[in-house]
């Protein structure tokens, strides 16, 4: 062979050698990083991690800082404040209500007409305006004066079979979607605005005393009959449907909840004395927090990067204006681990491009080869061309993030359903735990509303089944989570109506 072919022949092997070393050694490498992407999505899993004996403990928390909310002000994270609300619709009420809803840039009227029996809602009516931009920073005179007009248009536009038979006065419900303090069932003060609004001369103004004062101006013959949220309106609707209701959750973009509590459990009211013997109490609950929540670096860094850091601590875990963020968080970090993601994206670093919506979408995805996640990750966060795997660790980061929100606020629930001692436990009293002896059950609904538990299946199925294991099998047969549409209008419609008889003119609530 000569030695020149021995050395051609040797060089050849070497330089396979070479090659097939770099091939191994790239895909080491590629492994390695693949790895590392695996190791976030588990590191993720366990500190998203939600057992049983966890979401009891947050159950324990929510119902301890209630207590502490109702005790004093300031005595806990959670608000829980009066609304003055002590009288539900009961399903008996009649004639014509109507509503307004004020809760961002656009508001709604709304004519709720009423039969005399238990859910007969015989029609609605319902009209939405746009807020024009410059009333949000103008004056209150302005804004009210342009919803009073607004209103007085709806009505003129009444058919003659829709005329008021009786002199008695239109009665209207509220829906004010921004901070207040109650100060009855009909008058809070506006502590501050939000949404982009910026009127001035309301801060610390009576918010329906200002409309009022527009509808006189307009001619209006209309009571503002009840100042209320969006939460409460839900309650209300619920309670009209279901008397049996006794709370409401809404858990949208933002959450909250609210609840019917014994006036005599209001301890930082002293002598209030309520016509029903109870009072609705809005929580504020995205306040909440507990050292016993799950809490990951990404929620820690989206908090910090927040306009409100360590505030609404609970909404930013369970809420949809938060969860497909902390989504992209994650998948931030995988796509720094390895290449699998493609070319490094922008896109992907910038805060809230990812919506909830959109992740849904993706964990929702059922196709074979999770095309809907590729498109969304190739049009939203220009990453072409991921591989069906790094397609199938993005579902399972969706799914983490959406399985601890839907435990988190399931256990949240249960948390009221304790401190009222409808949840099997007995209830809390002066901070503590009464005995575990099993008390009698009574059928409990809790009215629910808000696009992630009603329009987003896997997050309502992982809610539904995480409520069942908390309460256990003997318990949970007796909770109804019961879906409710626009308690922001109906039901406040539905406030104005139970508030609006001869002897609601009068103030139910009183302090002695």
């Amino acid at each position: 062979m000569g030695r020149l072919g021995v050395g051609l022949a040797v060089g050849c092997a070497m330089a396979a050698c070479i090659v097939a070393a770099a091939m191994v050694g790239k895909r080491v490498s590629k492994r390695r990083k693949w790895l590392k992407m695996v190791k976030v999505l588990e590191e993720l899993e366990e500190s998203c991690d939600t057992t049983v004996f966890r979401l009891k403990q947050v159950v324990d928390a929510m119902a301890v800082e209630m207590h502490a909310g109702l005790a004093s002000e300031g005595g806990s994270k959670l608000k829980m404040l009066l609304t003055y609300v002590d009288k539900l619709p009961k399903g008996s009420e009649e004639g014509t209500y109507y509503a307004l809803d004020l809760g961002g840039t656009n508001f709604r009227v709304l004519r709720v007409h009423l039969g005399d029996q238990r859910s007969a809602i015989l029609g609605q009516d319902i009209e939405r305006q746009p807020i024009p931009q410059h009333l949000m920073t103008s004056t209150s005179e302005d804004l009210f004066d342009f919803i009073a007009s607004s209103l007085k248009d709806f009505i003129e536009k009444e058919g003659n079979d829709l005329e008021q038979t009786s002199p008695r006065r239109r009665e209207l419900g509220f829906t004010f979607s921004f901070p207040v303090k109650q100060s009855s069932v009909s008058s809070g003060i506006l502590m501050k605005w939000t949404k982009g609004f910026a009127i001035e001369d309301m801060i610390g103004r009576d918010v329906s005393e200002c409309l009022q004062l527009a509808l006189s101006r307009k001619g209006l013959d209309v009571r503002v009959a009840a100042l209320i949220n969006d939460t409460v309106g839900t309650l209300a609707l619920g309670h009209y449907n279901d008397e049996d209701t006794v709370a409401a959750v809404i858990i949208g973009t933002g959450t909250n909840a609210c609840y019917l509590e014994r006036a005599d459990a209001i301890i930082k009211c002293q002598g209030l004395l309520t016509t029903s013997g109870s009072m609705v109490v809005n929580m504020e609950w995205g306040n909440f927090w507990s050292s016993h929540l799950p809490r990951t670096s990404y929620d820690i860094d989206l908090d910090v990067a927040s306009p409100n850091p360590n505030d609404q601590g609970f909404e930013k875990m369970i809420s949809g204006m938060y969860l497909g963020d902390i989504v992209r968080r994650v998948l931030l970090r995988m796509s720094k681990q390895s290449d699998d993601f493609g070319p490094s994206s922008s896109k992907l670093a910038i805060p809230f491009v990812l919506r909830t919506p959109l992740m849904a979408a993706m964990h929702e995805d059922d196709s074979p080869d999770l095309s809907e996640v590729a498109k969304i990750l190739e049009e939203v966060l220009e990453l072409p061309d991921v591989p069906v795997k790094v397609r199938k660790l993005v579902v399972k980061v969706c799914d983490v993030i959406t399985r601890r929100a839907a435990r988190l606020a399931a256990a949240g629930i249960v948390g009221i359903l304790k401190k009222i001692g409808r949840d099997g436990s007995g209830g809390i009293a002066s901070g503590k735990f009464r005995s575990n002896r099993p008390s009698r059950m009574r059928r409990t609904v809790v009215a629910i509303e808000g696009g992630l538990y009603t329009s987003y299946t896997t997050f309502r199925e992982y809610l539904n089944e995480a409520m069942a294991e908390i309460l256990g099998e003997e318990v949970s047969p007796y909770i109804v989570l019961r879906v409710m549409e626009d308690g922001s209008g109906t039901g406040a419609a539905l406030v104005a109506a139970a508030n609006s008889h001869p002897e609601a003119a009068a103030d139910t609530v009183q302090l002695q």
